[in-house]
């Protein structure tokens, strides 16, 4: 039963946004990414618009009014631009409108759930996790499975929350060759090509090449080592917490990174980033950012006019990795070689991929090996 002091209570806005601030601050003191620690700010002002549309205290939240929140959730409409390659539900006026989508629902659903589990064992909050949570048995037996950042606070078994939506986990999309050449043979420097080439032949996530230091680079040994660090001034972080050494034999990727070095990188700084801007900018010697990353690719894409929704830097990834894949690499080693923590997050690329069913079907019924186009060589 819900509190009777609360039953009645009323939304208290300031209150609540200042519980939400010091949810935030644990975040970045435990060593969260700044931009996790916005992405749960922005995710709970979802549930602070719910709870003054009810009219209740934050604390008033109990298991059976996250039904309502979740029904909330999905009448809400999404601020994307454009409807997306998904589709959207009638306005009752004919027009168009998106909505939230599944996997932007249970993220606001998972940062309800962590706000609520470091307010109860902060004594902010006595009754259960409004997002019941029930024992995952299953869940304790994957090695090196990702923890949340509150694990360990407890001793409770692994756990999962059947307040969320059943979500469609969908095959990541390869770059086809055609389009990694016209990506390339459009970028401008020598700077944005050591990018894309470590990316696409070392599987590195942007943060992890973004945080490349000087000394990062090892020509000799052809490898790159990814270290965890916080320096970066533009909140740039390694998703993972394991550092890791990444071989690179493919001659053309260190070449790549040498030839900036030594022609275009700026010899005038002491910054130990191995990737600045350059030219005569304001913020000429300053580390690239996140946001500068995605605009010199999504220029390059547009110039190679190769532009489409799933075409971005993580795709560089996920071309490697299926690239690995399908030539042999066996899923220890590309795990490995990801940096990933858990086998499930590589299992991703190691479903067989629509060519090789079919070229096994030709096989299985004796015919001749023909080409067949991957359907992300034509995707729109």
């Amino acid at each position: 039963m819900v509190d009777a002091k609360l039953e009645g209570a009323g939304p208290d806005p300031s209150s609540f946004a200042a519980t939400i601030a010091a949810f935030v601050t644990y975040l970045n003191g435990s060593g969260c990414s700044p931009n996790t620690a916005r992405a749960y700010q922005h995710d709970l002002s979802h549930l602070l618009s719910f709870l003054d549309e009810q009219g209740w205290d934050w604390r008033a939240l109990t298991p059976a009014r996250a039904v309502d929140l979740l029904i909330h959730l999905r009448s809400k409409p999404s601020r994307r631009r454009g409807t997306g390659p998904y589709p959207s539900l009638a306005a009752t006026d004919g027009e168009r409108s998106a909505r939230l989508s599944t996997a932007t629902i249970n993220r606001v659903l998972a940062a309800v759930s962590s706000f609520f589990e470091w307010a109860r064992f902060t004594d902010r909050f006595a009754g259960p996790n409004p997002i019941t949570r029930i024992h995952d048995r299953a869940a304790a037996h994957v090695a090196e499975r990702h923890r949340p950042f509150l694990t360990g606070v407890t001793s409770q078994s692994a756990l999962r929350s059947p307040v969320r939506l059943r979500q469609i986990h969908r095959l990541p999309r390869p770059m086809a060759d055609e389009q990694v050449d016209a990506l390339i043979a459009q970028l401008r420097t020598r700077r944005d090509l050591a990018i894309i080439r470590l990316m696409l032949d070392g599987g590195l996530r942007p943060g992890e090449v973004l945080g490349l230091h000087l000394a990062d680079i090892a020509y000799g040994r052809r490898r790159v080592t990814v270290r965890v660090r916080f320096d970066h001034p533009r909140g740039v972080r390694s998703k993972s917490r394991s550092e890791r050494v990444v071989d690179l034999h493919e001659t053309a990727t260190l070449q790549s990174v040498s030839g900036y070095v030594m022609t275009e990188r700026p010899q005038d700084t002491d910054s130990p980033f191995l990737f600045l801007v350059g030219g005569s900018r304001p913020r000429r010697h300053e580390p690239l950012s996140y946001a500068a990353l995605a605009k010199l690719f999504a220029r390059a894409c547009d110039r190679a006019n190769i532009r489409k929704p799933w075409v971005t830097p993580h795709a560089l990834r996920h071309t490697h990795a299926t690239k690995m894949w399908e030539a042999g690499m066996r899923e220890l080693t590309l795990q490995r070689r990801l940096g990933h923590a858990s086998p499930e997050a590589t299992r991703v690329y190691t479903r067989v991929s629509d060519p090789i069913v079919v070229a096994e079907y030709r096989r299985a019924l004796g015919l001749p090996d023909e080409k067949v186009q991957d359907p992300a060589e034509g995707a729109k």
